[in-house]
């Protein structure tokens, strides 16, 4: 069931359409389409020789989200008529964070249309909002992060030590393993950004996805070449492979270098798959003084 609907126009400001409570709003929201997982364009070819096709592709196309508004307003209607152009202007991006009983997710668009009913016994509006990515972005999931080798934060709050003479309460958390189960829930495929920090010299390091058999490699050699030095301390590397996003970069001495032509030739740019993924790392030398870790969102094709 859905609770309720948050709205974020371009300048960064909100509104909370919450269904039990429209008083609060103003505006009663009597219906909502494009939350689902939508339709997908399947390509296919003709055989002339065989019944059917053969599969050539599937692509999922942009997100037609469309709010039905109802409006309710204890001084004016036309003030919440009003209201709804602040929040949905036109041709402005919009995005829309919706709060179920399982889940929050939020996705961004722009606004194709607002049109108000102002004739009509019961006045409200039709608001369109396309989305050019179709995906719903998981809000619990924005930071999902799985530790290899490094400090991984253990404190909490509320906190308590329920001891005396034991120190129980965690800082921290100090792994070091070169292999991790990275846990996706998600509906659909989604990349990773893969953060490696030095903390000592360290060569030729290859990154493995062992379920798919995929391998990621970076060239220290080529690194050393075009930066003027080798891998050391304080250096950070980090490799996106989220789609549209795509980058590796080094981070040395405050300043970002693009390395994308230090990686070894057809690279495979892993993604999640849902369920356990296992990744690994290792290093012709120097694996130790590596601190690796992977983050992930999660997205829904529907809420």
């Amino acid at each position: 069931m859905i609770r309720s609907i948050t709205a974020t126009n371009y300048l960064g400001e909100s509104i909370k359409m919450e269904l039990a409570r429209p008083e609060k709003s103003g505006f009663i929201v009597a219906s909502i389409t494009g939350l689902g997982p939508g339709k997908a364009n399947i390509n296919t070819t003709e055989v002339s020789t065989d019944d059917g096709g053969l599969f050539n592709s599937a692509r999922l196309p942009s997100r037609n989200i469309v709010l039905a508004l109802i409006f309710m307003w204890k001084d004016s209607i036309e003030e919440a008529r009003h209201r709804s152009y602040k929040y949905f202007p036109i041709k402005k991006k919009v995005k829309l964070l919706i709060e179920t009983d399982t889940r929050t997710a939020e996705i961004e668009g722009y606004v194709d249309s607002n049109e108000p009913n102002i004739f009509s016994k019961s006045q409200g509006s039709d608001i369109s909002i396309i989305c050019p990515n179709p995906y719903f972005y998981s809000v619990e999931g924005d930071h999902s992060e799985v530790v290899f080798s490094g400090n991984e934060s253990a404190f909490e709050f509320p906190f308590s030590n329920e001891s005396l003479v034991e120190n129980l309460m965690e800082m921290s958390i100090t792994r070091n393993m070169v292999e991790q189960v990275v846990t996706y829930d998600g509906d659909a495929e989604i990349g990773v950004t893969i953060t490696i920090n030095a903390i000592g010299p360290a060569t030729n390091i290859t990154i493995y996805n062992t379920g798919t058999r995929e391998i990621m490699r970076l060239d220290t050699d080529k690194l050393e070449a075009f930066t003027g030095a080798p891998l050391d301390a304080g250096d950070e590397i980090t490799i996106c492979t989220v789609k549209k996003r795509k980058s590796i970069t080094l981070l040395r001495s405050g300043k970002t270098t693009n390395i994308l032509n230090c990686l070894d030739r057809n690279p495979d740019w892993f993604s999640l798959a849902k369920g356990d993924n296992v990744f690994a790392y290792t290093a012709e030398s120097g694996a130790g003084n590596l601190q690796f870790k992977i983050n992930h969102q999660v997205i829904y094709e529907g809420v």
